[in-house]
Order: C-alpha cells, then sequence, then structure tokens
C-alpha cells in the first residue's frame, strides 16, 4: 500500500497498520525500484539464517514514506545484507550510503553490487557487530535502516533492535531530526523509551516495520 506523506505520520493515520498478505513478495527482492538506478538487479547469495531481507512491497512502502526526506540524505544501512536498502536509497537521491554487515561473504556481495551500480564512491561497507560497536562509523545520518536476523543459529529469537538502538544512541549516529526505521519480527517487543520515541508502525505479516526519532 504506497503512502503519500510530508511528515512521519500524518494525523490521520493510526499508529499500527496492519498490510494484508501477498502472494508475490519475492519478484522485486533483488531490484531497484525506482530513481536512477530503477530496473537493475543486484547480486545475491546464498541464503543465510544471518540474515534478514527486505520484502519487495515493504521496501516500496517504506521508500515510499521516506520519499520526502530521501534528497541529499545520508544513509545508514544497518545489517545490510545484499546492500538492497541503502543501493536504494542511493539510487533515489540519498548524498552518501553507509553499509554495516559483518557477515564477509555478504559484505564483499554489497561491494560487488556498488560497482555494479556505478556507485562505489557513494557508499561505505563496515564489517561491525552492529549490537555491540558501532563507534568506528562516521556520523552523523538522517536516515537509519536496520533490518536484523530474527533468529540465531538454533531458532531461537535474537531481539536486536533494542541493542542496536542504544548503539545508534551512545554513538550519536542519528542526525537531529533525523529518523530510523527498524524492521523486526512482529513478536519482538519495541516501544518508546527514554531516549526514542515511536512515531508509526505497519505490519506485513509476521514483519513489522518501526519508526522512531530521538526524544528532544
Amino acid at each position: 500500500m504506497a503512502c503519500r506523506r510530508s511528515s512521519v505520520r500524518s494525523r490521520s493515520a493510526p499508529l499500527f497498520r496492519p498490510h494484508p498478505p501477498s502472494t508475490q513478495e519475492t519478484s522485486s527482492l533483488l531490484k531497484i525500484l525506482a530513481g536512477t538506478a530503477r530496473g537493475r538487479v543486484l547480486r545475491s547469495g546464498p541464503k543465510s539464517p544471518h540474515l534478514r531481507p527486505i520484502l519487495a512491497r515493504v521496501k516500496k512502502s517504506v521508500f515510499d514514506i521516506l520519499t520526502p526526506r530521501m534528497a541529499g540524505s545520508r544513509f545508514l544501512d544497518i545489517y545490510a545484507g545484499t546492500g538492497a536498502v541503502g543501493l536504494e536509497a542511493l539510487s533515489r537521491g540519498a548524498s552518501r550510503a553507509v553499509f554495516v554487515e559483518r557477515d564477509r561473504r555478504s559484505s564483499d556481495l554489497i561491494r560487488e553490487n556498488l560497482k555494479l551500480l556505478g556507485m562505489e564512491d557513494k557508499g561505505a561497507v563496515f564489517g561491525l557487530d552492529a549490537a555491540n560497536d558501532l563507534s568506528l562509523l562516521p556520523r552523523p545520518f538522517d536516515l537509519i535502516f536496520m533490518g536484523p536476523p530474527y533468529k540465531d543459529d538454533e531458532k531461537k529469537p535474537l531481539a536486536l533492535v533494542a541493542p542496536t538502538l542504544e548503539q545508534i544512541r551512545k554513538n550519536t549516529l542519528l542526525a537531529a531530526g533525523g529518523l530510523i526505521i527498524a524492521q523486526h519480527h512482529r513478536k519482538e517487543e519495541v516501544a518508546s523509551t527514554e531516549n526514542w520515541d515511536l512515531k508509526r508502525q505497519e505490519r506485513y505479516g509476521d514483519t513489522v516495520v518501526t519508526f522512531f526519532q530521538a526524544r528532544s
């Protein structure tokens, strides 16, 4: 469901919005959806329990919401996987994207995709453990997206949103007025805290996308 809004949440929009399930989740998964690289197909690697690819309709919905903020923005893609989200941001007008992905094969894949799209000069890749240390990143960023894995190798829930938010706060990664977008499982509880205001949530089956801003 496409949304056209000039802010994070309009007055008439509910805080939590469910979206009906789709039978075409993977058709555009590794394609750039809009912008200068529209239609380009990204390279992908083997499936891994440590990666949580963003569904095509989720990516479209997120970027429809972010459109007013995109031009010239500094974008951070955490738990980046193939880099699909950060690369979409660059295609849509972000001035620079930084990717955090600790899996070596995946981080190499992001570099390949940057080269494939001719965007090497606009992106940088860091192999960091996002939930434990983001101190080496440049800063700040206007938009931060995180799509952490839901479960570990033993199928146990990881709940990585909260510790990653703490790393963002601790290292002052979010610019004033900036926005954090977190993709997580519906059973992972996230809420406003003393540091973050939960502004909006969108649900797609078991996937929830939550929007945060720093408390002023």
